[in-house]
């Protein structure tokens, strides 16, 4: 799994505030259907962004619980949310929720899943907190679905084949139904959006995956530091050319509590 130190926390806060991600966080925040007054659990917060956005929706009455297992990522979402008193951030795993039974009215879980070791019991622990009637949103990765142009296609393998070491499950849509309607959920849905880039922006998921692909191949040792260094180079050189391509699909879920 990707290591969110210091270095990968700020390189995440410049690109989670782009266009990109934005879109993908707004994608999740409408899927809730927030209303005043709503408490919201915000699993796998990260820097606070969407929990944020959701407490702005809730309001004073409302409350929102981020949890998050990397104090690295803890530490920017508390300072970002410090003043909202509706906010509590707080230590925990998808799979073991530090919450009550019947808690919350909405749980979101943005590129969570796919890192989860056990899904089964992280969608089980999302039914249990929930109240009756209460959503469950998750968007992952649709990790098989990415294209991404290189003149070595071999390099490009072996990086594609190193970042696969870094996700518990590369398909999470695809069990999504199954695994949330033995769970107890109904109203299931599964919606694919895609990001196509031909250039190369500085706070685009391109740009934050070149950074953290290349770097967690070599740190990990699946990959020689200048393999994925000429890999990196290499599409710096494409996007001057004009010749960069980049594509991947994400897929927005939901259900609800029976």
């Amino acid at each position: 799994m990707l290591k969110f130190d210091a270095t990968t926390t700020k390189l995440l806060e410049i690109a989670y505030q782009g266009g990109d991600v934005s879109r993908r966080r707004r994608m999740a925040f409408d899927a809730l259907h927030l209303s005043e007054g709503d408490v919201v659990a915000d699993i796998g917060c990260g820097n606070g962004l969407l929990t944020e956005e959701i407490a702005r929706s809730v309001g004073t009455t409302g409350k929102v619980i981020g949890i998050d297992p990397s104090v690295d990522m803890r530490t920017p979402a508390s300072s970002r949310c410090s003043g909202y008193q509706t906010v509590q951030i707080i230590d925990g795993l998808a799979d073991s929720l530090p919450l009550q039974d019947g808690e919350v009215d909405k749980v979101a879980a943005v590129q969570v899943l796919e890192y989860v070791t056990d899904i089964p019991a992280a969608i089980g622990e999302a039914h249990r907190v929930l109240k009756k009637g209460g959503r469950f949103v998750a968007v992952d990765t649709g990790c098989k679905t990415l294209d991404w142009f290189t003149n070595d296609e071999d390099r490009m393998r072996r990086v594609r084949e190193a970042w696969d070491h870094h996700y518990n499950e590369p398909r999470v849509a695809a069990h999504w139904p199954r695994l949330t309607r033995e769970a107890g959920f109904v109203a299931v849905e599964v919606e694919p959006f895609t990001f196509t880039d031909t250039t190369l922006r500085p706070d685009g998921i391109a740009f934050m995956l070149l950074h953290l692909m290349s770097r967690y191949a070599a740190e990990n040792g699946h990959m020689h530091a200048s393999d994925t260094e000429a890999w990196f180079e290499e599409q710096i050189e494409l996007a001057k050319q004009e010749r960069f391509f980049f594509s991947l699909t994400y897929y927005l879920m939901s259900a609800i509590k029976a």
